[in-house]
């Protein structure tokens, strides 16, 4: 697949967005940042999903650590990865709501 067409050049506000993420660290860096845009309300595209679900994604998701994310903890999961901890800020009232654990 053409990386332009699912690699959203939004989440580069701070520099051109590259046409090709060929580095564990180019990958890292797009993961880093599709997260922090997913936990601000931003939702990914459909195409950028599928790809970041992709096999060959699982070592740059490994290697991203960003464990303040929840959209991070979802991709781990995604990618059968064990859980780690979560360091992220907890909301008290989705945290006590008693229907939580039903979701």
């Amino acid at each position: 697949m053409n990386e332009s067409r699912w690699l959203d050049g939004s989440l580069y506000p701070d520099a051109d967005a590259p046409d090709v993420l060929e580095s564990l660290a180019d990958r890292v860096d797009f993961i880093a940042r599709l997260c922090a845009a997913w936990d601000f309300g931003l939702l990914p595209r459909e195409v950028t999903v599928t790809e970041i679900r992709k096999e060959e994604w699982k070592p740059a998701v490994e290697a991203c650590r960003l464990l303040t994310s929840p959209a991070y903890h979802l991709l781990r999961r995604w990618h059968g990865l064990p859980p780690v901890a979560y360091l992220g800020q907890q909301i008290a009232v989705i945290r006590d709501d008693p229907c939580l654990e039903k979701v």
